[in-house]
Order: C-alpha cells, then sequence, then structure tokens
C-alpha cells in the first residue's frame, strides 16, 4: 500500500490528512474514515489500511485540525478532548468532506464514482449527516457505535435522513452509556417512517469502542471482524466496489 500525509486547505485552516491506497494504478473507489473522539493516530491508519488493502482510496482527516494539529489521548487528557469533541458540527464536518471529495476528485488514483463512508464513536453522526449532505455521492455510509444519532437537537442527523439515497448501517454496542438503547429505538421508529434504504444491528456482549484493537477492556475480536465483514458487504452491495 501507499501512505501519504496531506494537508488540505480549507476555509477554516489546513486540514492534515491521512491517505492509503493500494500500490496498483487504479483508479480505487473513495472510502471517507471518521475518527473517534481520542484523534487520528497510528490504531486509525492501521484500521484505514485494512480498508485500503481489499482496494480502496482511504482518507482519514484530522477533524481536530481548526484547534490542534496533533492530540494524542492520555488519561490527563480527557477534559481536552471533550473540548476538542464539542467544537464540531454536522455542518463543520460536511464542510470538510465537501474539501476530501474535490481533493480526491484531482487524483487520478481515486475513482469518480460512488464513495463510501464510516464514523466512529463521535462520527457516527457525522457520516449520518454526510450520507443526507451527499446523497449524489456517498451511497453507503456505516455509523459503528455512533454517538448523538437522534436527539432534539436542531442538527440531529435524523432530520436530514429522507434525503439519503444510498444505505445507512448503524452498529450499535449492546451496552453504551454514550448511544443507550431509548435513542437507538427512537432512531428506528424515525427511520421507519422514511423510505431510506438503512439497517441497525446490536452487537451483543459488545461495549462502546468494541471496533478499537487497542481500547483496552473494551475490544470484542469477534464482534470487531463482524463489523469488518458488514462494512466491507455494505460498500459492495451499494456499488462502492473495487474493479
Amino acid at each position: 500500500m501507499i501512505d501519504t500525509e496531506v494537508d488540505i486547505q480549507t476555509n477554516a485552516g489546513v486540514m492534515n490528512t491521512f491517505v492509503t491506497r493500494p500500490e496498483g494504478q487504479g483508479p480505487y473507489p473513495l472510502v471517507l474514515f471518521l475518527m473517534d473522539a481520542p484523534g487520528k493516530r497510528e490504531e486509525l491508519h492501521d484500521m484505514a489500511r485494512r480498508i485500503s488493502s481489499v482496494g480502496y482510496y482511504v482518507m482519514l482527516p484530522n477533524l481536530y485540525y481548526r484547534r490542534v494539529r496533533e492530540f494524542v489521548m492520555a488519561p490527563d487528557k480527557r477534559e481536552e478532548m471533550f473540548g476538542h469533541m464539542n467544537s464540531l458540527s454536522n455542518a463543520m464536518v460536511c464542510e470538510d468532506l465537501q474539501v476530501l471529495l474535490d481533493y480526491a476528485a484531482q487524483d487520478s488514483s481515486a475513482a469518480p464514482g460512488p464513495v463510501g463512508c464510516v464514523g466512529y464513536c463521535m462520527s457516527g453522526p457525522f457520516a449520518f449527516a454526510a450520507a443526507a449532505a451527499f446523497p449524489e455521492r456517498i451511497k453507503a455510509s456505516a455509523s459503528m457505535h455512533g454517538v448523538r444519532l437522534f436527539n432534539d437537537a436542531a442538527d440531529s442527523p435524523h432530520r436530514d435522513a429522507h434525503k439519503i439515497q444510498g444505505e445507512m448501517y448503524f452498529g450499535c454496542a449492546e451496552t453504551d452509556e454514550w448511544a443507550p438503547p431509548e435513542m437507538i429505538d427512537g432512531l428506528e421508529r424515525h427511520l421507519a417512517e422514511t423510505s431510506i434504504k438503512y439497517q441497525v444491528e446490536w452487537y451483543p456482549q459488545t461495549h462502546h469502542g468494541f471496533v478499537f484493537p487497542l481500547r483496552e477492556g473494551m475490544y470484542h475480536k469477534a464482534s470487531a471482524e463482524r463489523h469488518w465483514e458488514r462494512l466491507f458487504a455494505l460498500f459492495r452491495r451499494n456499488g462502492v466496489m473495487p474493479a
């Protein structure tokens, strides 16, 4: 695989982004990989590489670039982390994703067709919002143990769900204080009233963050592997697949 770190200019600053793709000429379908709250790091780079290894052009941006170029999580950094996380909005991230789409459009290694997206934890709602904001491009989007998917906020992503033209997948941990069952139940009731294609799946015996190999005490290997299976199947059945 070919890995690069690129600085991409936005209206708000310079968004440092990890890009990984196979070594061939391509072009390869684009996948937008959206980080969880602890930030862009090597653990996520490895996850992006796993997607890339089966034939995708993957972009993993530092969504905290407006505040910090590199955030390194530590036990005494939780308050700082929440400050960075709460500084973001669905609209801000969608603006960033437009810049990523524009960047990829100028790279001959990235295919111009359907796009996949996956957001973890804090980025679950961003992946949800992005599917509605870019219905002509994002045809397969996944939220894994996503937070803030359905609430009373004016910008709650469920409000635009009817605009989605592709498929939306929600992978939910069985025990998750950040995404309690009542939120998911409300989300399901709302989505049932739309005509969009979606799936909500519970992962038994899991907790928030179960997909991350380095999340001590939370990582659940069998469920993490199932999430990869579900993600690649989601991409394939919606036309986001290597030639």
